[in-house]
């Protein structure tokens, strides 16, 4: 059960992708949300409040922090992150899970706990998914944790830009004050926090909405080219921009469909720690 999420509600992320290419469908008007009354939107998802929460309401571009448990209409449990202790969190609005969780958690204000039922036409549909059979209604016990803003950009304004012989360039936002803080080194595993973004500005991933550093081996062809040559630049407490171009990036074939071909790339790294 410890991966389930990845197979159930991220895999909207693949159902829908051809929705996420053309836009986000229009929002549709849901309904004020009222104490122990279930209530039905337009889309079919039928929604019961368990609990009313006074915290931030839950709205399209932010990160969100879900607790809930999953089952079929009989009752039989198929996931839960309280089981495993650890809520799920994804960014709102972008396709990354089911649109009735989409739709139901927009509603939701942090400390709000609700009951979801939701029909096959916003969840897996005719799909199987193996404890989750074709055309079934499920139910979610849902309570919203918490909602956090997206990363902001450093500022680098007024900084110097830096190049290497490779076509690297990076920016030094902020440098450790502590002449003694580890070097990051071939060959050691580095922790580091990032967000990565388009030329527009567009972010495409950070590890601060998830709330963990991203952990790897560095100088071992596990990132890209651009990234072992950068974070080895770097002591722990660093702060620097990445101006990666498409050669030491992801290249002619880009990555899926949030970095297109040849895409020059912005990170804006933090180095936490190396082991």
């Amino acid at each position: 059960m410890k991966n389930r999420i990845a197979t159930f509600l991220l895999m909207a992320c693949v159902a829908f992708s051809a929705t996420a290419q053309k836009g986000q469908p229009k929002k549709p008007s849901s309904p004020k949300l009222k104490l122990n009354v279930e209530q039905t939107t337009a889309s079919g998802l039928k929604i019961k409040l368990l609990q009313e929460g006074k915290g931030p309401k839950a709205e399209s571009g932010l990160t969100v922090s879900v607790h809930y448990t999953g089952t079929l209409m009989d009752g039989k449990k198929f996931d839960s992150s309280r089981d495993r202790g650890q809520p799920i969190k994804f960014k709102l609005g972008e396709g990354r899970v089911i649109k009735g969780w989409e739709e139901g958690i927009a509603m939701l204000k942090v400390g709000d706990k609700a009951l979801f039922t939701i029909p096959p036409s916003i969840g897996y549909g005719d799909r199987d998914m193996g404890v989750i059979p074709p055309n079934s209604t499920l139910q979610f016990e849902v309570e919203l944790m918490e909602v956090v803003e997206g990363p902001k950009p450093f500022d680098v304004k007024g900084k110097d830009t830096l190049t290497t012989a490779s076509g690297l360039r990076y920016i030094i936002v902020e440098k450790t004050k502590d002449a003694t803080a580890p070097k990051a080194e071939a060959g050691k595993t580095v922790n580091v926090h990032y967000t990565g973004m388009l030329l527009s500005g567009k972010v495409f991933d950070s590890s601060r909405e998830r709330g963990t550093p991203f952990q790897f081996a560095l100088g071992q062809g596990q990132v890209i080219k651009g990234w072992d040559e950068g974070i080895a630049l770097m002591q722990v407490g660093d702060k620097m921009r990445l101006i990666i171009p498409s050669e030491l990036g992801y290249g002619a074939n880009g990555a899926g469909g949030a970095i297109p071909p040849n895409a020059t790339l912005l990170f804006d790294v933090e180095l936490m720690g190396v082991q």
